[in-house]
């Protein structure tokens, strides 16, 4: 008997009856959408605040008392073999210098050539800054236009002249490159593969690239409100790619089995929705719960990228429940006409029993062996989440910028000059202190180690306030800048300050470490959250106690193996050529969360449609090894090639020129793999086996309390009680 007529089955079959006018909504939609879109979009930022730091309030007394330190700053580099002194060299810099002063928005200048000019010992490199009024995302885009024609026109075979800091980075931001491209070839092929028909495998891709269209319209939009980070489309992209083509994949899959077994259209797709259309609704639900969680880390822009990942997701999961019903029903016919025609073949290709498969023979070699698969399986995860426990947490500096981009070759050129240090200096505000003890806290400072200089004491108007300016030996990036940061904070500044006198540690620098802090301290109860959630929607699914905590845990050893490889890659640099990077650094502090959320998410999807079958086969011959081997037989096929679908589509954002980019890509596409190969194939067989008639169980108090949900569309089954355990 196939399943009742549920929502989602009544959806699926009146969309495949009116097609055009699912289309017609849709295009109406979209189009509104991006109308919206094209008014409202204001730009991503790469500016981080962070409510409650030490750096965040060094920003907000600046903005009270010294507003004209409170902008950003931009670096000219100048770089000369024969010397910036010399006589044509100086002249055509200090002319580029007069016309930039003279750039609205431009409050200061320091230049080069004055008392207390930055010129390195040999005279080939030298820096001038120019000092904003604004905020480097604040500064208009005609401004940075202008400051980057005038920049290039300097540019000279003798006289290499680039752009750092703050106000120059904030210019560099990429979009969705090539890799997209690159992702949608690789699933089309893995698609075809699997159907071996045409139409079928574009479906998923087609469902997908409308869900992207959808969400990237809204996402923009949200610019007009929010400050939105600009690594946020392209972690959108990522995600909207591998799950819009995972979610469409298993609906398609669930219809073309239908039409092979001489079921008619609008009859294949109302049980794909009522079967995998629930299950992509429940595993989406997950993903966009885990991802809005991002918000107790108490950072705006993390909780706004979270909310903008979840915008994606959800786009793409109502384009798979909503637009390829639709889809199916315009060539859903044609499809089953050539199916019918194939007549016996596809039915008794349909009737091809599990046993015969190559996933059935592992099953049972798992379940003679599960000992062996448990450890073997269990070691390799354990030995590639090993670099985890070295993570360190941070942002990286220019220095790991494309070669291509300017501020890398300006962070090049100043490092090579004057050491890393002068790339990220710090920023000490004082407020109430008198001339005396502005040089008691300036000496203090230059007497503590990894201090290279401090610059003189700046004061506002009224003398309430001053700025220095600390430039340490190491890069912005390096973990002994962090210890700077640290020793300035809590011994060294609060023993030269005595009475009111407020002191903060600010700037670029000093803000990547208070995220990073903000967010490490607050890692457990994200942590806590996503699992428990994860847990009671598993324990109400499967009405166990043992599968929701085995599937916690394995998600643990999945995300730690993930983990593992990109502090192995980007933090201690192995094999870091392969993926285009040229130095080692801190991880990105926002990826643990969102790597967290997003695998919690997907790895939900495949646990659910693992499990359900097993236990379908259990409930049925009530044979523990064989139901797993049978379950195992009958959904590895799918799993599989969704998985790859996904790694690929990661995989190619390895491509993308953004050092945070590429962090995300291969840390999904790892924690992917072994999700979907070490742990979904191997381990969670050998250990269901180990388990036996314990899988099943639940306390029959709790199973009382607890509301019963289905993801497959047919009734909840019967839970097993303590006595039904042997």
């Amino acid at each position: 008997m196939g399943p009742r007529r549920d929502l989602l089955d009544r959806w699926g079959r009146w969309a495949t009856r009116r097609p055009w006018w699912v289309l017609a909504a849709w295009l109406a939609t979209t189009t509104l959408l991006a109308l919206s879109a094209h008014s409202l979009y204001q730009g991503t930022v790469s500016s981080l605040t962070v409510p409650g730091a030490e750096s965040q309030d060094a920003v907000e007394v600046l903005q009270r008392s010294f507003p004209q330190m409170a902008g950003d700053y931009l670096d000219v580099v100048f770089s000369a073999p024969d010397g910036v002194h010399s006589p044509e060299v100086r002249g055509r810099a200090e002319a580029l210098l007069d016309q930039l002063s003279a750039i609205p928005g431009v409050v200061g200048l320091s230049s080069p050539f004055g008392p207390t000019g930055m010129v390195s010992e040999d005279g080939t490199v030298a820096i001038a800054r120019l000092l904003f009024a604004d905020a480097a995302d604040d500064v208009p885009a005609a401004t940075a236009r202008a400051v980057e024609e005038l920049v290039g026109s300097a540019r000279t075979a003798d006289l290499a002249v680039e752009m750092g800091g703050p106000v120059a980075a904030a210019q560099e931001r990429e979009g969705p490159n090539e890799s997209t491209m690159l992702g949608l070839l690789s699933a089309a092929i893995v698609l075809f593969v699997l159907f071996r028909s045409l139409v079928p495998s574009l479906l998923p891709i087609v469902s997908s690239l409308a869900g992207l269209a959808v969400g990237f319209t809204a996402i923009f939009s949200m610019t007009a409100f929010v400050d939105l980070s600009k690594f946020a489309p392209n972690i959108a992209a990522m995600l909207g790619l591998g799950v819009g083509i995972d979610y469409a994949l298993f609906i398609v899959a669930r219809y073309w089995e239908g039409v092979r077994s001489g079921r008619d259209t609008q009859d294949a797709v109302g049980i794909a929705m009522a079967t995998a259309g629930k299950s992509v609704l429940f595993a989406g639900c997950v993903v966009i719960t885990s991802l809005l969680g991002l918000g107790l880390m108490g950072i705006p822009f993390v909780a706004w990228l979270g909310v903008a990942a979840s915008v994606m997701v959800a786009a793409t999961m109502l384009t798979a429940l909503t637009l390829l019903p639709a889809l199916l029903g315009l060539v859903g016919p044609l499809l089953a006409s050539k199916q019918r025609m194939r007549g016996a073949q596809g039915a008794e290709t349909a009737r091809t029993p599990h046993h015969e498969s190559g996933w059935f023979r592992l099953g049972h070699a798992i379940m003679r062996r599960p000992y062996l698969f448990f450890v073997i399986s269990g070691t390799v995860l354990v030995i590639l989440s090993v670099p985890a426990l070295d993570l360190r947490l941070g942002s990286a500096d220019a220095g790991s910028n494309p070669e291509s981009s300017t501020t890398r070759r300006a962070y090049d050129l100043v490092t090579g000059g004057f050491g890393p240090g002068v790339n990220g200096p710090l920023q000490v505000v004082v407020q109430g202190a008198a001339p005396e003890e502005l040089e008691q806290v300036r000496l203090g400072i230059a007497q503590t180690p990894n201090v290279r200089s401090v610059g003189v004491p700046l004061a506002n108007p009224s003398g309430d306030t001053a700025v220095l300016s600390v430039i340490p030996f190491t890069s912005p990036q390096a973990s002994e800048t962090a210890d700077l940061v640290h020793r300035l904070r809590g011994h060294v500044l609060p023993g030269v300050l005595e009475g009111d006198t407020q002191v903060y540690v600010g700037g670029a620098t000093a803000r990547a470490i208070d995220i990073a802090e903000r967010i490490a301290a607050r890692l457990p109860v994200f942590f806590g959250l996503v699992i428990g959630i994860s847990f009671l929607l598993l324990v109400m699914v499967f009405r166990s106690l043992v599968i929701p905590i085995k599937a916690a845990l394995m998600n643990l050893l999945s995300i730690g193996a993930a983990y593992g490889v990109v502090v192995a890659v980007f933090q201690w640099g192995w094999g870091m050529g392969l993926v285009g990077i040229s130095q080692p650094g801190p991880v990105e502090s926002f990826l643990p969360m969102m790597l967290f959320a997003v695998l919690f998410g997907l790895s939900m999807d495949y646990e659910v449609f693992l499990i359900s079958r097993i236990r379908e086969e259990y409930l049925d011959s009530h044979d523990n090894a064989e139901s797993v081997a049978r379950g195992l037989a009958a959904t590895a096929g799918v799993i599989t090639a969704a998985a790859a679908i996904m790694i690929l589509v990661f995989l190619s954002f390895v491509l993308n020129d953004q050092r945070v980019v590429k962090e995300f890509g291969l840390g999904l596409a790892v924690a992917v793999f072994v999700d979907a190969t070490i742990v979904r194939l191997l381990l969670v067989p050998a250990t269901m086996q180990l388990m036996g008639h314990w899988n099943w169980w639940l306390p029959a108090w709790l199973d009382r309390l607890l509301p019963r949900i289905s993801v497959d569309g047919a009734p909840v089954p019967p839970t097993l009680q303590p006595d039904a355990v042997r």
